[in-house]
């Protein structure tokens, strides 16, 4: 019997059978007038107990300068949205539209944002302005931040522990297989100076193995795991924080990752007890990164969340190459902080922008008064990280989504002076040091300049831009218009010659190509329909 776990009310349990869906939870998108796609026949539904679970996530909605002109989200580096998007459509199936966060497709790739001058500031910050390709009337601003990099012979040394649910459900070769081979690949990236711990859980929790910085100890204790047995998730972790804390590297780094297909009885039944135990361990130190693995019961909800709270990140691993990019190319990424709690706000000028929309970061959205107060937690940046924000914006006097109001006591203002002039909006970040309880500003100004020459997005950009229209079409997004996958596929490019993110890069393409070839108008005006 599988114990449902909630983070929140908010979080629904999507039953993918036919495309039907439990009471509150979302298997069908509103309707593009223009462009529809009906379930064709080589689609696979998932299996009738299927049941994987994902947190409500409506699209952002349109803003109006003059009633909101301030916009605040903590940054999301996590990846796991565009894995399981690309698991999904691999397998012939359309995902659910609360599992695709647009963000994280976008923030998946890397683009040509420059390094930090030094690391006095640990990122850089990036904007430019593009014509939206799917609306003549309104234009892109993307905000863009790099962190630092850094050498893995320069990372701190590292307290890991491998938290591995081996319980009846990791019994298939997408799972504890492929939990093994993943952190097998870890194990052998590691250096004299760190250590490992593994703790599993399934009917019970234990210590499989003692801190070791032996890869050789690390790989015949994983090659000796077996799945079998209930979840004892709540028992695993409390033992998971407790050997990090018997290990802990006041200097160094000191993680828990857990590797689990989410079906995660924490034995916690009070969220705010779960939400105090990783705070807590969290303020102490240690973090705490989530692996997803596997399909038909991916609690996709509990993993995104309980990441979210450990100042750590969130993967999902669908591959061999995955866990390469994940825990290979990408470890210092996944375990060096260099900034936490970190914030964006921008402030629009209503001299020059009338409306606007942020494209993703639904789960993310902070309010005005949160940007400046210390005590709300944000988002982590890792070394080599990289964020992307696109705004969609109206250029002032020019048409928009938003009706005139009828009453003029009710009308938003128009193009008015401003005391800023030049600018068409001002970027801010705040963000603490590794260490540190209070935060730091970073101001940037956006020239209006950019907002009247604003050229066709092209090159990085280009790329960018046409990853979140990708991401938007699955959740339903009405204002793409009739913007088909074929200009999606235009817009990208051949995406050759950018080292080894041309592997990842043109491996969107195919999901591009994939995606369209599944698509076809609805047969009639009332069949159920899932737009991709």
């Amino acid at each position: 019997m599988r114990v449902k776990f909630l983070i929140s009310s908010a979080i629904v349990s999507v039953t993918l059978a036919g495309c039907s869906a439990e009471p509150g939870s979302s298997s069908t998108s509103s309707r593009s007038p223009s462009y529809e796609m009906s379930l064709p026949e080589e689609m696979a539904a998932l299996p009738p107990e299927s049941a994987e679970k994902y947190k409500a996530n409506d699209i952002s909605p349109v803003r109006a300068v003059a009633d909101a002109p301030v916009s605040t989200f903590a940054v999301d580096v996590d990846t796991a949205a565009y894995a399981n998007v690309r698991r999904f459509l691999n397998q012939g199936q359309f995902p659910p539209k609360d599992a695709v966060r647009a963000e994280e497709l976008v923030n998946y790739f890397r683009y040509d944002y420059p390094l930090p001058g030094d690391r006095g500031a640990p990122f850089s910050i990036t904007t430019d302005v593009a014509q939206t390709p799917w609306n003549p009337d309104t234009r892109l601003l993307r905000v863009g931040l790099r962190g630092y990099d850094l050498a893995r012979s320069a990372r701190p040394p590292a307290n890991l522990v491998f938290l591995i649910d081996v319980s009846g459900s990791m019994d298939e070769p997408d799972k504890l297989p492929l939990v093994k081979s993943a952190l097998a690949m870890l194990a052998g990236n590691l250096r004299p100076q760190d250590s490992v711990s593994i703790v599993v859980y399934a009917g019970a929790a234990g210590l499989v193995l003692p801190p070791t910085s032996d890869p050789r100890q690390i790989k015949a204790a994983l090659d000796d795991l077996q799945a079998g047995g209930s979840t004892a998730g709540g028992e695993g972790i409390q033992l998971a924080y407790a050997t990090a804390r018997a290990t802990f590297r006041p200097e160094g780094i000191n993680r828990v990752i857990l590797a689990t297909d989410g079906d995660f009885n924490i034995g916690i039944t009070d969220q705010k007890e779960l939400e105090e135990l990783i705070e807590r361990n969290r303020d102490d130190g240690i973090t705490l990164t989530t692996l997803g693995f596997g399909q038909g019961n991916l609690n996709d909800a509990m993993m995104e969340s309980v990441a979210d709270k450990g100042n750590g990140n969130y993967a999902y691993i669908d591959s061999a190459s995955e866990a390469r990019k994940v825990l290979d190319e990408e470890l210092s990424s996944t375990l060096f902080t260099i900034a936490k709690d970190v914030k964006v706000q921008v402030e629009f000028n209503p001299a020059e922008v009338s409306q606007y929309r942020l494209i993703g970061y639904e789960n993310r959205a902070l309010k005005e008064e949160d940007f400046a107060n210390d005590k709300v937690d944000a988002g982590e940046i890792g070394a080599g990280h990289q964020v992307t924000a696109l705004y969609e914006i109206v250029p002032a006097g020019t048409k928009g989504w938003l009706p005139e109001r009828r009453y003029a006591g009710n009308q938003r203002g128009g193009a008015l002076p401003d005391a800023a002039a030049g600018e068409l909006a001002t970027v801010k970040l705040r963000y603490k040091l590794p260490n540190g309880d209070t935060s730091r500003l970073i101001e940037r100004p956006v020239a209006a300049s950019l907002l009247r020459a604003a050229p066709l997005p092209s090159g990085d950009l280009a790329f960018a831009v046409s990853v979140a229209g990708f991401a938007q079409k699955p959740r339903g997004d009405t204002l793409l218009g009739d913007w088909s996958y074929a200009d999606i596929r235009r817009l990208a490019g051949t995406q050759w010659g950018f080292g080894s993110q041309s592997q990842w890069r043109r491996e969107f393409l195919d999901l591009v190509d994939l995606a369209q070839s599944r698509s076809r108008p609805a047969r009639t005006a009332n069949a159920e329909t899932r737009p991709l």
